[in-house]
C-alpha cells in the first residue's frame, strides 16, 4: 500500500540475508531489470547511495542496514516503453539533449537528480511519478541550476510539473534517454507508468 498521510510507513527491520547492497541508482536498475526479465523475485535492496537513497535519507552505513535500527520501506517503480522495448527505473528517467538544450523531460520517482531537487513534491511511494517538462534559454538554465539545488526552480513560466500514474511523452526530434543515470537509446516517444509497491528497500 502506498504511503498515506498520518499512517505509518514501512517497518523496522534489517536487510535480510539474501538482500543486495547497492551504492548507485544504476546498480539498483540492473538488479531490478535482471530479476524482472528472468521472472525472478526482486531482492530487497539495501540503499547505500544514489538519488533514491538520498531521497529516503539513507546514511550510507552498512552497519545500520544490518541492524535493528534499519527501516524496510515499500517503494514504487517506474516502467517505460519506447522503441519497442520496456525497461524499469528506480529513481528517474530523463529525456534531454547535451547541456539540457531544447526541450527536456524528467520523470521522477525521487525528488533528487544528482545535486538538484528537480521534483520537490516527488515521493518514491506515493503511487505517482512527477514529470518536469520544459525548455529554457541559456541564461535561465544557469539560474535554474542554482535554484534547483533547493527545489526553487519551480514554479517557472517555461517549466511544468505534472503528477500522475502514467505519462505519454512525444518529442519533435530524436532525443537521448537517460535511465537512472545511464544513457540509453534515442527516441521521440515514451510511455511511462508507475508500478506501486514494487520494491522493498532498507535504509
Amino acid at each position: 500500500m502506498t504511503i498515506r498521510k498520518g499512517e505509518p510507513w514501512g517497518r523496522s527491520g534489517a536487510l535480510p540475508s539474501n538482500g543486495v547492497i547497492i551504492r548507485t541508482d544504476a546498480e539498483a536498475n540492473q538488479i531490478v531489470n535482471h530479476a524482472i526479465q528472468n521472472g525472478e523475485e526482486i531482492p530487497t535492496l539495501g540503499l547505500m547511495g544514489g538519488d533514491l537513497a538520498r531521497a529516503l535519507g539513507a546514511t550510507g552505513s552498512d552497519e545500520r542496514l544490518r541492524s535493528a535500527a534499519a527501516q524496510t520501506l515499500p517503494l514504487d517503480l517506474g516502467v517505460a516503453t519506447f522503441n519497442g522495448n520496456t525497461t524499469y527505473f528506480v529513481a528517474h528517467l530523463v529525456i534531454r539533449q547535451l547541456w539540457w538544450q531544447g526541450r527536456f523531460v524528467a520523470v521522477m520517482n525521487s525528488d533528487f537528480f544528482g545535486p538538484w531537487k528537480l521534483a520537490p513534491r516527488a515521493h518514491p511511494n506515493d503511487g505517482l511519478l512527477d514529470a518536469l517538462d520544459g525548455s529554457l534559454g541559456f541564461n535561465d538554465r544557469l539560474k535554474a541550476r542554482k535554484l534547483a539545488l533547493t527545489g526553487e526552480h519551480v514554479p517557472h513560466p517555461d517549466l511544468t510539473i505534472r503528477r500522475g500514474k502514467e505519462h505519454h511523452i512525444t518529442l519533435a526530434r530524436l532525443t537521448p534517454v537517460w535511465i537512472d543515470g545511464t544513457k540509453s537509446a534515442r527516441t521521440k516517444e515514451v510511455v511511462i507508468r508507475v508500478v506501486p509497491d514494487a520494491l522493498q528497500c532498507v535504509v
